[in-house]
């Protein structure tokens, strides 16, 4: 969300105004799930049993009853369209971002396959397992591929300002600034700012560095939310706000139309680590500390070794083809070894397919007050280095430079997902807060890679790499190892 887009904020669609956008999305949500199930439980029952109509039958019966699979693929589907409904699994919280939809899709699935073997078992009724075991885990997926396609959608329409939370930021003007960026940080995520309520603010002010406008005190918050057409109330900080005042806040709010959101001092925190218990009606915020030992570390470790391996063998042919080509380019060694620092601060050599001219190093120092990339004081980054060989710049083109640190990753000094490794150099320039990076091992892939690579500034590659020594997880990693291979074809921020 940049200054163009709050300026514009208070443009509202009188079509999906945020009265009614949640309804209309989840609407459209309804009809293609209900296609979707359709398509997958009668196309199972076709595969299965052909185009010939089949029965169910119960065994035990002296009545001889039977039921045809017609009438149980419909009962399946709205089985399943009701659990979807029942688990929320479209309402608004969850829409957008965040893994939370799929989970809930997958848990109604789950639970509905488990209540249907339940059912089957006491009244003693046969049911076809083919029919069973192909349906359910086809149609979590083609539901999971609906919902993602929806997604791209409603990203694209919340770049747009449609299809939004409208939002009013509600405390210090310092809080309210820190709150602005982070959510400007995902706009996909459906928060557009139009207004903030300071202590001892005025109107025709406007938030620092931004455009978007000051609305009053905490007093004027009813007056603007209907000035801006505004649904969502953001608290950033509550030390201006007694606990008293906080209730009359959420008092004051129309229920079903406006809706009140806490935004704790906390920021960089996965989900999972983040529980909330309410305990004589506070509501605490329980934040769990990352661990880096035990049963984590060796199922981080498993899967490097496996996926490594695996990798190293499948690419064999590309390898050998990579080294052929450099050796073929002109003289000079096909590997480059250069020494990083990695977990605990320990050094050790990392390895690359050798992109620059030999001695490409002795040159960095006259080349540093040359143009580096836009923001990043720390790293040096040329879009056009002259250093880089032709068959370099096509290694570096597909991060195909980067292979040969499969070999770290499988020695165990690298791993596949982490912090981007260091040099001695860039580490000596650290706040000592950077310095929590060193806590896990760095990868050869990571949150930096997906995300803007060398775009990024310094400030947001320490950023995302400590977000990802606080968060990191088997299934976060099986995430940015897929996003790495579209970013590797995308090839934005690779020079």
């Amino acid at each position: 969300m940049n200054k163009n887009q709050a300026s514009k904020a208070p443009l509202v669609d009188k079509k999906t105004t945020s009265r009614d956008w949640r309804d209309i999305y989840a609407g459209r949500l309804v009809i293609t799930d209900l296609l979707v199930l359709i398509w997958v439980v009668f196309g199972v029952q076709i595969l299965w049993f052909g185009l010939d109509t089949a029965d169910l039958a119960f065994r035990g019966s002296t009545a001889g009853l039977s039921l045809n699979y017609t009438a149980v693929s419909v009962i399946l589907i709205a089985s399943w369209m009701t659990m979807l409904g029942v688990y929320g699994s479209r309402g608004y919280r969850v829409l957008g971002t965040g893994p939370d939809e799929y989970k809930l899709i997958a848990n109604s699935s789950l639970r509905l396959f488990g209540l249907l073997a339940i059912v089957a078992f006491l009244f003693h009724i046969d049911v076809a397992r083919g029919y069973i075991l192909i349906a359910f885990p086809m149609g979590t997926l083609v539901l999971f591929f609906s919902r993602w396609m929806w997604r791209q959608w409603l990203v694209v329409q919340r770049l747009r300002g449609r299809f939004t939370s409208r939002v009013i930021l509600v405390g210090s003007q310092v809080s309210a600034s820190g709150i602005n960026r982070e959510l400007s940080r995902q706009p996909g995520a459906g928060y557009l700012v139009v207004g903030v309520c300071v202590p001892s603010g005025f109107r025709g002010e406007f938030l620092p560095d931004t455009q978007i406008p000051v609305l009053g005190d905490v007093d004027s918050l009813e007056v603007a939310l209907d000035t801006v057409c505004a649904d969502t109330v953001v608290v950033t900080s509550s030390a201006e706000l007694s606990p008293m005042r906080m209730r009359e806040l959420s008092w004051s709010l129309e229920p079903g139309k406006h809706h009140l959101v806490v935004a704790p001092s906390l920021t960089d925190i996965g989900g999972p680590r983040i529980h909330t218990r309410p305990v004589a009606g506070l509501p605490l915020i329980h934040v769990e500390t990352p661990r880096y030992e035990g049963l984590t570390l060796f199922a981080k470790r498993a899967f490097d070794v496996f996926g490594s391996g695996l990798l190293i063998l499948v690419l064999t042919p590309l390898l050998v083809a990579i080294c052929i080509a450099i050796g073929l380019s002109g003289s000079g060694p096909i590997f480059f070894r250069q020494e990083r620092i990695g977990i605990n601060g320990e050094r050790f050599r990392m390895l690359k397919f050798r992109s620059m001219i030999v001695g490409a190093e002795l040159k960095l120092e006259e080349m540093r007050g040359q143009q580096v990339s836009d923001g990043n004081s720390v790293l040096f980054k040329m879009k056009h280095d002259p250093r880089v060989t032709p068959v370099g710049h096509y290694l570096r083109r597909f991060s195909l430079d980067e292979l040969p640190q499969l070999f770290n990753v499988l020695l165990g000094k690298m791993s596949l997902v982490g912090p981007r490794p260091p040099l001695e150099i860039e580490v000596e320039k650290y706040d000592t807060h950077v310095h929590r990076r060193f806590l896990v091992k760095p990868g050869i892939t990571g949150l930096w890679q997906i995300s803007g690579r060398s775009n990024l500034s310094w400030e947001d590659s320490v950023r995302l790499d400590l977000y990802y020594v606080e968060n990191w997880s088997i299934m976060g990693d099986l995430i940015i190892l897929w996003r790495t291979a579209r970013a590797v074809l995308v090839r934005d921020g690779a020079y």
